[in-house]
């Protein structure tokens, strides 16, 4: 990925996280996720009182894509931090890698973890998920 782009995901994913809503843990999460169309779809965490019910960012950003009826996707840029201050990187949780497992190729899907344009780095699903379970072990 060259870097423009990536910059250009990590400011999409920093504007998210005005609309992070977290009363409960001030954990503020935004995504962008590129497409292989290279349409951008954003995402913000959204929490729930009841907790099971909330959302990450970057499902939030894969599930606005797939209700789109996009389903082939490149990368994904996560940035989070507590009231919104990125300090260190936002690594996405088990439940989000395995939707990423979904529908993303485990090794060029990249996931770029930043806490700025300048401070960031890229992952495949693979580093981040070694022995995923996904669609191609069902067959």
């Amino acid at each position: 990925m060259d870097k423009k782009l990536a910059e250009e995901m990590i400011e999409l994913a920093i504007e998210q996280l005005k609309f992070s809503y977290t009363p409960y843990s001030g954990f503020k999460v935004g995504a962008a996720l590129l497409a292989k169309d290279g349409k951008f779809y954003t995402g913000c965490n959204i929490e729930n009182a009841s907790y099971t019910p909330t959302n990450c960012a970057e499902r939030t950003a894969f599930f606005k894509a797939v209700s789109e009826g996009v389903t082939e996707f490149r990368a994904i840029s996560i940035v989070g931090g507590k009231d919104g201050i990125l300090t260190e990187y936002a690594a996405p949780c088990g439940v989000c890698r395995q939707v990423m497992m979904e529908f993303c190729d485990p090794d060029t899907f990249q996931i770029i973890l930043a806490t700025s344009k300048e401070q960031y780095e890229i992952f495949t699903l693979r580093d981040l998920m070694p022995l995923g379970f996904g669609p191609d072990n069902l067959i």
